[in-house]
């Protein structure tokens, strides 16, 4: 296939076709988890299950096809997790936004993004904002994650006394969801590929036995998506003051794409003097897959690490991804599946990626507290207020105000400063 080799330069990456396939196949099998989370998640907000099915699988594909073609990457996309999270549970039911109006802000923030790919300054704010604080916004993510899987296990219920305590460990549920959390660890230790993915199927195919599940087929035409398609309300995202959703959005987008980006690139050897060359691009096919998304009815989309599987199997070039977009594509066809999948059948994959998320804690520079406290704090506020822009606004007014405290104001960067400036006067003159 002599147009495949030319188009995506397979002998100049050392690739070719077969191989490129198959790392293909291995980056999805890493990445389908999210066409049953997704929609689970985005659910209990109150957005049609079966169209967000639909969504899902569409941003995915439509994001990925970007990354190939365009970027010639071998990068996977889809709805982020964490941001999906904060969207249903902070945004939607935490603030009482309507769903509409919280993709609205979705798309605000991917166009921000676009903006901020096309005019280079991505390197300024990425730059400009304290690696310890990247990494506590990262691990603040894992922890809300972690907390919201556990309450969907049934490991964490509500008390009026200690606010939480362990939940009935007798339940059947509970009792299957702590199965496919020790199968999932156990398959990714072995290196299975697509282990996330088989620890969710089994889980479900449990349920049928012991969780009185029932089965309604296997293929099916794709449910209709009119009721999220072009849902989004941007003047009511607007007109209810979501400046800090935005906000959140629009960073952990940021860091969470260039995070992921590089550290994929770097594993498949495509960092050239520890840069991308293509990072623009790639930052762009980014942008507008979010913009697509939240066209579509479905959270923010993002490069996926999982990406790396695919990379770990030969994958060098954009085919790989142009392989995952396909086949999201053909996942259209088996919404049947998708909606019989239960609420602790997935929360055993999203405490798996929540725990891996944690790792990051070690590049903190815990000698300095100036450094380490803002940090702290960003990462354990999420969790416990249940929101992520009240963890990163705590995380950067610490800093800010530790910096400068300790004579240090000269260190921080003018993107830090303005950051918690705008936060201070939102918690001074905006309620919530």
């Amino acid at each position: 296939m002599p147009s495949l080799e030319q188009y995506f330069e397979l002998k100049e990456h050392g690739s070719n076709v077969r191989t490129e396939l198959v790392a293909g196949v291995t980056t999805f099998l890493t990445m389908a988890y999210i066409i049953f989370v997704n929609p689970s998640i985005l659910g209990d907000a109150g957005v049609p299950k079966d169209a967000v099915f639909v969504a899902t699988c569409l941003a995915a594909a439509l994001g990925t096809f970007i990354m190939g073609l365009y970027a010639n990457y071998p990068i996977g996309m889809a709805p982020g997790m964490g941001l999906n999270a904060y969207f249903a549970y902070a945004v939607v039911l935490g603030m009482g936004v309507p769903w509409q109006s919280a993709l609205g802000a979705v798309f605000i923030s991917g166009c921000l993004f676009i903006l901020v790919s096309l005019f280079k300054v991505r390197e300024y704010i990425v730059n400009g904002i304290p690696h310890s604080l990247r990494v506590a916004i990262t691990v603040g993510l894992g922890l809300f994650l972690a907390l919201i899987a556990m309450k969907s296990a049934g490991l964490v219920v509500a008390n009026p006394e200690t606010l939480v305590r362990v939940g009935d460990v007798h339940n059947p549920h509970t009792i299957m969801a702590i199965f496919g959390f020790l199968l999932i660890v156990t398959l990714d230790r072995l290196k299975v590929p697509g282990a996330l993915l088989i620890g969710i199927v089994a889980v479900t195919v449990l349920s049928f036995f012991f969780g009185g599940n029932t089965f309604h087929g296997f293929m099916s035409m794709p449910p209709s998506i009119a009721p999220t398609l072009f849902h989004f309300n941007i003047p009511g995202a607007l007109s209810m003051g979501l400046f800090n959703v935005v906000l959140v959005f629009f960073l952990v987008e940021l860091f969470d794409a260039t995070g992921t980006l590089m550290g994929v690139a770097s594993r498949a050897g495509l960092l050239v003097n520890g840069k991308m060359e293509r990072l623009n691009k790639a930052l762009l096919a980014d942008s507008c897959a979010i913009v697509a998304g939240s066209a579509l009815g479905t959270s923010s989309t993002t490069a996926y690490l999982e990406s790396a599987a695919g990379v770990q199997a030969g994958g060098r070039t954009g085919l790989t991804a142009v392989v995952v977009g396909l086949l999201f594509l053909a996942a259209l066809f088996f919404a049947p599946i998708a909606g019989v999948v239960p609420a602790y059948a997935t929360a055993p994959a999203l405490l798996f990626v929540a725990c891996l998320m944690l790792r990051d804690l070690v590049d903190v520079d815990w000698s300095d507290t100036t450094e380490s406290v803002p940090a702290a704090i960003t990462a354990l506020v999420i969790p416990f207020t249940y929101s992520i822009a009240h963890g990163i606004a705590f995380g950067f007014i610490t800093y800010a105000g530790l910096k400068l405290l300790t004579g240090q104001a000269r260190q921080v960067k003018p993107v830090v400063w303005v950051i918690a400036v705008v936060f201070l006067i939102k918690y001074a003159y905006v309620s919530g």
